[in-house]
């Protein structure tokens, strides 16, 4: 699966790899530059991010599984216990 980011996030992106370059190393770098940079990232690490947020949500989604038995629980056998609180009462 390739891992893609929206236009205008890439924009955003390739701004801010440029900027970093500028700001930080010897050499600035290109828009072509940055775009490779920003390919070479997103094929080589974005898997690693990737799927760490699916075993996060994954992970999630299991606690929220696990407890839909509290959440949604309801008590058995209450028909009678209508009947004897009445008779309770009076």
């Amino acid at each position: 699966m390739t891992i893609e980011i929206p236009k205008e996030a890439r924009r955003e992106a390739l701004a801010s790899i440029e900027r970093y370059f500028r700001e930080n190393m010897e050499e600035p770098i290109g828009n072509l530059g940055a775009g490779a940079l920003l390919g070479f990232f997103l094929e080589e690490i974005g898997p690693v991010v990737y799927n760490q947020a699916v075993s996060d949500v994954q992970e999630r989604l299991q606690q929220r599984v696990a407890e839909v038995d509290i959440e949604i629980h309801q008590d058995e056998f209450r028909y009678w216990r209508k009947f004897d609180r009445d008779k309770k009462k009076k």
